[in-house]
């Protein structure tokens, strides 16, 4: 594995550093309000956002896999960062976030970077969905300047505080909030280079300066904003402390690899690129480890900000380096200017970014899949809002693989056969002569995938074989593998002939299935002659044998 920084700059020219410049410059803009505004609705001060964005989006750049991903804080993370922080307090939050970043990193040297794709859509989009509305509910409060107190975490809870709390809504403050969002919806139609919602926190936070409003600002909330650089903390582990992260940290590495993946694929389809999956794990898992021993929180790539890189030119990872540094500048310079930004304002930041992480059109066109694919979708989305996103994410996977199981097995087909049918040699239909007696003879074929999911149909149908039966053919020439259940059931596939007398005979076993059995030692004891490579070659055998047990020889000469 080779970071895609060495390749990139093999052939780097002046020409790109500077839209790799101007490229960086645009993204640090971009990832300033919103690495502030996660950073606070994630229950950590304004400051540890920034820090967050500066060394995570520096190591994702130097390390990754990708050439144009952006890293940094995310809405996807503050549902369970808040969590976190909220139960094992700020040191809890950075054992896990440390812990996950090692978690990704071993995902990468195992080569896991292929498998994250196999998640089911509806439970990406399940979590997605109920993460927005988790991130929209907690901003109620500040958008509207409740006086309200401690909002509950609970969702259910804090719709109720806030139903209660609703006439104590502060009319300046909504309106503050409400030109903040207009602001961020409209400014993309004067000018798309500079982020609305940098532009919605310099008018708002003027306008509470100028006018001596008394609303909710950064510095009535934090006091002064610390602009010191992020220094290298390293934790206290304590064993309890991390068996009781773990889940957690697992949540996070799993949340962050299929975020940042899906960002390098999205990206990857504007630049004709192809980013290294398991690289990619790798870069972000350092990423997280460097940000939780900087003071940071959990970070990945964010697919808003690393299109916003591509538009405007960026095309290898030093564009990101550049949005790093830029932000390390704007920390030491600006930041103690960030405590006159209105609460208000960043709930107007979030509000959008909860819509646009929504997804609501691709959750509604999900609502017509199969049966299957609604429950696990509604029920991922449900738990992730009423419950928790640790526990949404782990019962979706596991109802999604007994979905994926069950069709697996109805998939796969056993069938009993009179034999009066046709085969392909070569890609010519062959005839398949029948059986001389079929009373003595069964065939059965299996069809599809034969793992522990159809095995049960496999000895079900062994029932119907009858003590009559001198032969028993199977076919197995649309088996592609075989698993140690399906294994099992030849075991007693075996047993039953033994016992009746049967001979069996396989016919077009694929490789996968005949090593297996092979190395169970089941080919020696059904014997490697009872092994044909196509119907024909069997029929004739069974015939054969049919006729020499009618005459009293002994099969097992032929």
């Amino acid at each position: 594995m080779q970071p895609k920084i060495i390749s990139t700059l093999k052939a780097y020219s002046k020409d790109q550093f500077f839209k790799d410049l101007t490229a960086g410059l645009i993204v640090a803009i971009i990832a300033l309000p919103l690495s502030i505004a996660l950073a606070i609705s994630s229950g950590v001060t304004p400051e540890k956002g920034l820090y967050t964005a500066i060394i995570a989006g520096f190591f994702v750049s130097l390390l990754g896999g990708s050439r144009v991903q952006i890293g940094g804080p995310t809405g996807a993370f503050m549902v369970i960062v808040y969590g976190i922080v909220a139960e094992f307090g700020v040191a809890g939050l950075t054992i896990a976030t440390i812990m996950a970043g090692i978690i990704m990193v071993l995902m990468g040297f195992l080569k896991l970077g292929a498998v994250i794709k196999y998640i089911p859509h509806p439970i990406t989009t399940g979590f997605t969905s109920g993460i927005a509305l988790v991130i929209f509910s907690s901003q109620i409060k500040d958008f509207l300047g409740l006086k309200i107190g401690e909002v509950p975490a609970a969702f259910i809870e804090k719709w109720a505080v806030y139903l209660k709390g609703i006439g104590t809504f502060d009319p300046m403050t909504l309106a503050v909030g409400g030109l903040a969002l207009g602001i961020i919806l409209l400014w993309p139609k004067v000018n798309r280079k500079i982020p609305g919602a940098l532009i919605a926190l310099i008018v708002t936070s003027a306008l509470v300066k100028i006018l001596n409003l008394d609303i909710a600002t950064i510095g009535s909330k934090f006091g002064e904003i610390s602009s010191a650089l992020p220094k290298l903390t390293v934790p206290e582990f304590d064993l309890v402390y991390i068996q009781m992260l773990l889940p957690a940290a697992f949540t996070i590495a799993i949340l962050g690899s299929i975020e940042s993946l899906l960002s390098a694929v999205v990206s990857d389809g504007m630049i004709g690129g192809k980013h290294r999956s398991n690289m990619e794990l790798v870069g972000q898992g350092v990423a997280n480890i460097m940000s939780g021993l900087f003071g940071g929180i959990p970070a990945t790539g964010a697919i808003a900000r690393t299109v916003a890189n591509v538009k405007n030119g960026g095309r290898t990872p030093v564009a990101g380096i550049v949005h790093s540094i830029a932000l390390l500048l704007i920390l030491v310079v600006f930041m103690p200017l960030a405590k006159m930004i209105p609460l208000t304002a960043l709930a107007a930041i979030l509000i959008v970014v909860a819509y646009n992480m929504s997804e609501w059109r691709e959750f509604k066109s999900l609502l017509k899949s199969p049966k299957s694919d609604v429950l696990v979708l509604l029920i991922t989305f449900f738990l992730t809002v009423l419950v928790d996103l640790v526990v949404a994410i782990e019962v979706g996977m596991v109802l999604a693989a007994f979905l994926f199981m069950k069709r697996m097995s109805e998939a796969t087909q056993v069938n009993i056969e009179d034999f009066d049918a046709s085969e392909e040699k070569d890609g010519v239909p062959v005839e398949v002569h029948r059986f001389d007696s079929v009373d003595l003879i069964k065939v059965y074929e299996i069809n599809g995938p034969f793992f522990f999911g159809a095995a049960d149909k496999f000895i079900s149908a062994l029932g119907e074989l009858g003590e009559k039966t001198d032969i028993l053919v199977i076919r197995m020439r649309h088996v592609p593998i075989m698993d140690a259940t399906a294994l099992h059931g030849f075991k007693r596939m075996i047993e039953i002939c033994q016992r009746q007398k049967t001979k069996l005979i396989i016919s077009g076993i694929q490789d996968q299935p005949y090593k297996v059995l092979e190395k169970a030692g089941l080919i020696d004891v059904i014997g490697e002659d009872h092994f044909f490579t196509s119907a024909v070659e069997a029929v004739d055998y069974a015939n054969k044998s049919v006729k020499a047990h009618k005459s009293g020889i002994d099969s097992r000469v032929l």
